[in-house]
């Protein structure tokens, strides 16, 4: 546990620097090899079925570009455009609404959550609608199950005692 908690936490501190590089890949490898758009909208939601929608946050070229925007707003002004660029991509479509479904999910461990709320400090999620999400409050709705999230794993990261996992999912075991 102490190890995935490690990597997940390293992965999320290089994740802007795991999107460039998987995204310009990305880029590079559709021009050069001619892959047809729907191929990368099957690639997509295979792995929307596997991890949920991570192909926004993790290696999508676009997903990168809208980043970068951001950083450079001064205000808020350009944060929002992250949300509406999505609207028109079908992978965000697809792996948004297997969030759900996915193997793979955000899950909080209540018999050791001290309610901190870093994790939901670290989450736009909870940011953009408070009444409605958060990670560790039981009356609010998980925003990794949510169309919205885009498993960027801030909110596992910041979990200081690992409450908060990123993990495949047994349905059937309600300890998993």
């Amino acid at each position: 546990m102490i190890k995935t908690q490690k990597l997940v936490k390293t992965l999320s501190y290089h994740r802007r620097l795991i999107h460039i590089l998987l995204g310009v890949n990305l880029y590079f490898a559709i021009q050069y090899f001619d892959i047809s758009l729907w191929w990368i909208i099957g690639f997509g939601s295979a792995i929307g079925i596997i991890w949920g929608k991570v192909f926004c946050r993790w290696m999508c070229p676009l997903g990168i570009m809208m980043e970068f925007l951001m950083k450079l707003s001064p205000n808020d002004s350009l944060k929002n455009m992250y949300q509406y660029h999505k609207i028109g991509c079908p992978i965000a479509w697809i792996s948004g609404f297997l969030n759900k479904f996915s193997f793979y999910k955000i899950k909080l461990n209540t018999s050791t959550c001290i309610s901190c709320g870093k994790c939901d400090k670290m989450c736009y999620m909870p940011a953009l609608d408070q009444q409605k999400f958060s990670l560790y409050k039981a009356d609010k709705v998980n925003p990794g199950d949510n169309y919205s999230c885009s498993k960027c794993l801030q909110c596992v990261a910041a979990c200081p005692n690992g409450s908060l996992s990123y993990k495949l999912y047994n349905p059937l075991n309600k300890n998993s």
